[in-house]
């Protein structure tokens, strides 16, 4: 730990195994990203008190029970808030400015942090129905919005992960 200081103070970075805009998969959130990679969202609930939650917990961030199970979401949310935002010097959000950081409200009834596709700055209102999409990430940055036709990205070789994005609905009735 003494070795951080000095490092802290002269400005450098700690590097780490996984890039900076790629979630550590660990054996207990690997469902939920294997999903992502086939083009569906996952929530967890609690069996005792049967309310979902995301981000996937190993226990009920409710009344802490361990009894939460997978669940297939519908995919649909409304915007409760975002910001658009213009400047991030953090690799390799820097070059995908703007870009518009937010949370929603999932269907199912979770909040979840997310950035928001296609729609732009101009006509994003709170309230606005949303539909997930699926992104695949690689260690250098974003692949592209995917949608229904296009789910690659199972985290791989080339450490590509496929990340959950909302957009404005496809068409009446779909789910991501």
């Amino acid at each position: 730990m003494a070795d951080l200081v000095p490092r802290l103070r002269d400005r450098t970075l700690l590097m780490t195994a996984t890039p900076a805009n790629l979630p550590d998969i660990d054996a207990f959130t690997r469902p939920y990203w294997d999903a992502a990679a086939e083009g569906h969202l996952l929530l967890r609930r609690c069996v005792a008190c049967e309310r979902a939650h995301h981000y996937p917990r190993e226990f009920c961030p409710h009344c802490w029970s361990e009894d939460v199970r997978w669940e297939s979401a519908s995919g649909r949310a409304t915007l409760y808030t975002w910001s658009v935002v213009h400047r991030n010097d953090l690799p390799p959000f820097g070059e995908r400015v703007p870009y518009v950081a937010a949370v929603v409200d999932l269907a199912e009834g979770p909040r979840m942090m997310t950035e928001v596709v296609g729609v732009p700055d101009g006509d994003l209102r709170i309230g606005m129905e949303l539909e997930v999409a699926f992104r695949p990430e690689g260690p250098e940055g974003p692949e592209g919005p995917e949608g229904p036709e296009g789910r690659e990205g199972r985290e791989g070789p080339d450490g590509q992960v496929t990340v959950p994005v909302f957009g404005p609905p496809r068409s009446p009735g779909s789910q991501g």
